[in-house]
């Protein structure tokens, strides 16, 4: 299984509009069952000073580390920049399920980087950082980052690439991972 993850808690974000897009690519290019989900649905109890402890994780998140992301062999990141790095919350989610079960959530499994920004760098910093954190935990990380920059621009009425020089770059990065 591959889940696609939207990174960020914010509302009608262009992440998730972008993570849908990685899915919807994803399930037209594969087989393999794709999941998407969003830190806006999980953000739950992550900002709590018991946090840590092993008992007192939600069980929103105990539910989906359990039935999605422990069977999950890839993971797609699509992380916005926020001051020059990832969003709090996706740092928080990956605290948090790391207290319970890190090893069957991340160990030896795979992850593609998107970055997407409104400005010029696409989160080049916020994707170095999270390669980091993610190699860190055991993960192997695909060396084809995607920083999509000026994001809110590439997009039509329908929330889909109007760019198709864009849309081959994905679908390109894509094809690598699938075969990574």
């Amino acid at each position: 299984m591959i889940t696609v993850i939207s990174c960020t808690n914010r509302s009608h974000s262009n992440t998730m509009k972008f993570a849908q897009i990685y899915a919807e690519t994803l399930r037209a290019t594969t087989s393999e069952g794709v999941e998407l989900i969003s830190l806006e649905d999980v953000q739950e109890g992550l900002l709590k000073s018991d946090m840590y402890q092993e008992d007192n994780i939600s069980e929103t998140l105990k539910k989906l580390q359990d039935t999605v992301l422990i069977p999950t062999k890839k993971y797609v990141f699509v992380v916005p920049e926020y001051n020059g790095s990832i969003p709090g919350v996706l740092k928080l989610f990956i605290d948090a399920l790391s207290i319970r079960k890190l090893k069957e959530t991340f160990g030896g499994k795979k992850a593609l980087l998107v970055g997407v920004a409104m400005g010029r760098a696409g989160n080049l910093r916020g994707l170095e950082h999270l390669t980091g954190m993610l190699c860190h935990i055991g993960m192997m990380v695909h060396p084809n980052r995607l920083p999509i920059s000026g994001c809110h621009l590439l997009l039509n009425d329908a929330n889909k690439i109007k760019d198709d020089t864009t849309s081959k770059i994905i679908q390109n990065q894509i094809n690598d991972f699938l075969s990574f």
